[in-house]
């Protein structure tokens, strides 16, 4: 992790897949997140950025893109990634720090960032990286931690919490984990060059007794027709916004992919050891994973 950039919340060696999704206390989650990326996402495409992959839990839901990068800070979780996924020219699997993300500008139609953000302790040079990759016109879906849910409302007005939902600022509620205000999300999107074009919320029901309780279907439902909701209001513990870049024209040209994390020099060629041709730092590449983490000795 290079010092100059903020701390980046590190999955290395995490079984967060199997013990959070697999083990099956996250189906309502799981469920109500794809219904509100098959609501999100375009048509079509040709290339998807996947920031924070993981384990590639939503990389199949891309489906509609002829390529998708995943991209994460984690090798072991690539590597379940590519496990699940297998080697294919379709996938193009990246570990890297997303405040350096090694890919020249404008070369993504599409991206996504869902449950990342929320380890953003600097939440706005994230989203600038995401706008440098990106053509005009291309597609981000964004995920956030809503500060401003109804049960923090309650907890903040019973006198249970000290921090108010209301203000402005991140609440960082344990290490390297944050809510967003969504009124603080927009308006950095927004001072960047994206375009909110619709706002969703998500996993209403995000309680513990009433997913015993209540069938999974039924819950699932009722969220379905809550998502429409968040144009007018949000006070859901997550939010999912489709933005659109515009003020940008830049298109990537000559073939590259990568870029130096260091000097921005583009870097040609794949499926190889990247070496920059501008300050000679190389990148390993390693059984179909590219390592711009840290440099090679």
């Amino acid at each position: 992790m290079n010092e100059l950039t903020p701390p980046v919340c590190d999955y290395e060696g995490s079984d967060y897949q199997q013990s959070f999704w697999d083990s099956g206390t996250r189906a309502y989650e799981d469920a109500v997140e794809a219904i509100a990326l098959r609501r999100l996402l375009p048509p079509g495409g040709n290339f998807m950025l996947e920031l924070g992959a993981g384990a590639g839990r939503n990389t199949n839901r891309y489906h509609h893109y002829q390529r998708v990068a995943l991209l994460d800070y984690s090798r072991t979780q690539l590597e379940q990634a590519r496990a699940r996924l297998g080697a294919s020219d379709r996938y193009l699997y990246v570990a890297a720090d997303v405040y350096r993300l090694p890919f020249v500008a404008g070369l993504f139609d599409g991206a996504t960032m869902i449950r990342t953000l929320h380890h953003m302790a600097e939440p706005a040079l994230a989203l600038a990286q995401v706008h440098r990759v990106m053509r005009a016109e291309g597609v981000f879906i964004l995920e956030f931690a809503n500060k401003r849910n109804l049960k923090a409302i309650l907890r903040y007005v019973l006198g249970k919490q000290d921090w108010s939902p209301f203000k402005p600022e991140p609440v960082e509620f344990a290490t390297l984990n944050f809510d967003f205000h969504p009124k603080t999300v927009q308006r950095d999107l927004t001072a960047l060059g994206f375009a909110i074009n619709r706002t969703l919320t998500v996993s209403h029901f995000r309680v513990d007794a009433l997913k015993r309780l209540i069938p999974l279907c039924v819950l699932v439902g009722l969220d379905a027709l809550l998502q429409w909701t968040g144009g007018v209001v949000q006070v859901s513990p997550s939010i999912f916004v489709r933005a659109q870049v515009k003020n940008q024209d830049q298109t990537a040209e000559g073939g590259a992919i990568f870029q130096c994390p260091v000097c921005h020099t583009a870097i040609p060629g794949t499926e190889q050891d990247m070496v920059c041709g501008g300050c000679g730092a190389a990148w390993p590449y390693q059984d179909g994973i590219y390592d711009f983490r840290v440099p090679a000795e």
